[in-house]
Formats: structure tokens, sequence, C-alpha cells
């Protein structure tokens, strides 16, 4: 049976938005899958606009669902108007606009709010016993609202290989339990159907951060 999947973009790009690869990887393995897939976005502004040639903030405006927009090829939808009854699944790629514009973990880290869109679709995808995939540092917003909830956003010893190992110890410190895996594995939280995946807080080769997207896509069809 296809199994209809709701994917959240937060943006477009890796130091504002959506981490492209990542989404485009999980867009590649539902559609391997025979997978359903929406996108949504929030219709808002983004936190800033970064020069991703310089990584610096340019003082422009862009708004976060015409930016999703670039990535779902003009086929996003608001995500004011995700109907949870009508989607098996949800998955959230990484990127910092998960950390800049679905939250403020970017600003407040552990003392961070979730966008009340993104809160609300969480607690109810939880509630109605459907499965979420997250990867990068999309977990944050299940370790926020799913309190007691396993992740993994990779290894907790930082390194050259493991950059942001330092967010597995805000994750253990906001009362949640983290599991090291590697960039090609995922971690499946079975008691609250949560998957999650390390992708880019590991310095891997591209094709290793596709595979593990790959796994958490997967575990979070069986689980739907």
């Amino acid at each position: 049976m296809e199994k209809r999947v709701a994917v959240i973009l937060s943006g477009c790009g890796v130091y504002d938005g959506t981490e492209i690869h990542e989404a485009s990887a999980v867009l590649v393995h539902l559609s391997r899958a025979g997978a359903k897939v929406q996108m949504f976005a929030p219709d808002m502004d983004q936190m800033h606009v970064v020069n991703h040639c310089e990584g610096k903030p340019t003082g422009e405006k862009r708004n976060v669902l015409h930016e999703s927009a670039r990535i779902a090829r003009g086929e996003v939808t608001n995500l004011s108007k995700l109907d949870v009854s009508a989607f098996d699944a949800a998955i959230i790629p990484g990127g910092f606009g998960v950390a800049k514009n679905l939250s403020d973990w970017a600003v407040k880290s552990k003392d961070c709010t979730i966008l009340p869109e993104v809160e609300k679709l969480v607690k109810a995808f939880h509630k109605a016993g459907k499965p979420l995939g997250m990867c990068c540092i999309s977990p944050i917003l299940a370790v926020k609202l799913l309190p007691g909830c396993e992740v993994t956003v990779g290894h907790d010893t930082e390194c050259e290989k493991w950059p942001y190992a330092g967010t597995a110890g805000v994750v253990k410190e906001l009362g949640a339990k983290h599991v090291n895996k590697d960039v090609e594995a995922a971690h499946v939280d079975v008691k609250n159907k949560l998957v999650t995946t390390c992708a880019f807080m590991c310095n891997a080769p591209i094709h290793k951060v596709f595979d593990g997207v790959g796994v958490m896509v997967k575990e979070t069809l069986k689980l739907a």
C-alpha cells in the first residue's frame, strides 16, 4: 500500500534553510520506495539570509515558503494547511533552517522555542502513533517536544570527523537519550516511533550521507 509522507522544509540552503542534499536524498529514497510525497514549509520570513560563498548574513529578507519552493520545484504547501490525518509519516531534513526558522536553537540552544506550527505537527503525529523521521540537526525538535525520546546526531566526542559533537551533550542535558551512530546508520526509537540519522553532522563523503538518509527513510516507512 502506498505510504503518504509529509516532508517539512525550512528554506533553501544549508546556512539559512534546508540542507539541499539531505532534502534531495529524502525525496529520492521516498520515490524509490513508492511513497506519495507532499512538501510543506511555513509562510514566514527567514531569520536571516546568508551569502553561502562567504558564510555571512546579507541583510536582505527572504520567505521560507518561497525559498523552499526552489527545492520542491514549486510544489510546496503552507505548513499551516498540513492535515495529519492525511499522512502516514512525516520527515524533516536538516540544515540551519531548522535551527533558525523552525526554531531558535541557533540563538538559544537548549533554551530554544519551537515554531508553533512545527510543535503542533510533531505532537500531532506522535499522538496519532505515526512515525517521524529526522536528520542532521532536526532531531533537536523531537528532543524539545517529546520528553525522554532517543535520538542520534552522530557521535558525542568532537573531532575532525564530528565537528558538531557538542550537540549530543545538549541533547543529554535536555533529558533525552543520545545514541552514537555512524553516518551510514540510523537510530530507531521504537516507543516514540522516531527515526534519526546524523547526515552532515558528520564530515563524511556525500554518498555516505545519502546512504544514511536512506536508512532513516526506510526505517520510517517500516513504522508507518
